[in-house]
């Protein structure tokens, strides 16, 4: 058997497997099919300092290969998670990590100093693809400088392992991706969702409530590939892929243009054991072509 075990910034994941944030609940919804001491690490959905009731439905619509979703981060808060949900999860045997969203670099500090104090969550991912409301709504991750202030604003106040999530509605993700590290970033993962839509010919109207939202799945792989490819190349910190990740085959593809772990998200809600199914995959493509661990592959596409 090969060796499964990476690095992602200091900490260490006993495979690369990773769930994505909003896909995976708190985990413990995924227990009856999945051995969750076996993943990498799990991502809990998105956490903000208040809470927030998320978007009005729909707000979910299935596309070609993908789907599109604006639930708007709907959750109880970063108190109601301290008190509730951790107490239910700090016994999972593996890398609980917490996605952190917020309004302002404050919020986003102030929530993330409130999960430091958690002894059992060792990492939070920074969601920065959410609007920045002093700037006119326009999203923290899309310009280096609204990147760079949520991170050293989170910097000083969270002590943890660091990853900063990547919005891919970018010109040049890989500038955002120097920008981030440059304030403390210990990795970055990408993509989010592309921004997207679909409409109803008959109602003629959006068929999400806002009228646009992310779209995810296998219709976004190849863009989440070249981005990550592009940001391996850029920075010297870790990078997490994710996009469109249903089998060990993507899984790989990422491995080989950078990643050092990834995410798998829709898939899912396709088939609620396909990170394991990820996992015993890429060992045994790795066995079957000689390699002694997943390392040997990481960045082979340069």
């Amino acid at each position: 058997m090969a060796d499964l075990s990476v690095e992602i910034g200091g900490l260490r994941l006993k495979n690369p497997v990773m769930t994505a944030s909003g896909t995976f609940g708190y985990g413990l919804e995924f227990a009856d099919f999945v051995p969750l001491e076996e993943l990498g690490g799990i991502i809990v959905k998105g956490t903000t300092l208040n809470p927030r009731e998320g978007n009005d439905y729909p707000r979910m619509a299935e596309t070609a290969s993908g789907m599109l979703n604006c639930v708007g981060l709907q959750n109880k808060g970063v108190d109601y998670f301290c008190e509730h949900i951790y107490p239910e999860i700090e016994g999972i045997g593996t890398n609980m990590i917490v996605n952190v969203s917020g309004s302002s670099p404050e919020d986003y500090a102030e929530c993330a100093a409130r999960i430091d104090a958690l002894e059992k969550i060792p990492a939070i991912e920074l969601n920065i693809s959410c609007p920045n409301v002093k700037h006119g709504g326009m999203a923290f991750g899309v310009t280096c400088e609204g990147a760079a202030s949520v991170v050293k604003a989170v910097r000083a106040r969270y002590h943890k392992t660091l990853i900063v999530k990547l919005s891919p509605n970018v010109t040049d993700i890989a500038d955002i991706a120097r920008a981030v590290e440059a304030e403390g970033a210990d990795s970055v993962s990408l993509i989010n969702t592309i921004m997207g839509m679909a409409i109803d010919i008959e109602k003629r109207q959006s068929l999400l409530s806002i009228g646009t939202g992310g779209l995810s799945g296998p219709a976004v792989k190849p863009v989440a590939l070249r981005m990550v490819w592009q940001v391996a190349k850029a920075v010297k910190i870790s990078v997490i892929g994710l996009g469109g990740i249903s089998n060990a085959r993507d899984a790989i593809e990422f491995f080989m243009v950078g990643a050092t772990a990834i995410e798998i998200g829709t898939a899912n809600f396709l088939d609620p054991t396909v990170t394991i199914k990820v996992r015993d995959g890429i060992n045994e493509w790795l066995d079957r072509h000689g390699c002694k661990s997943v390392k040997d592959i990481i960045g082979v596409i340069r």
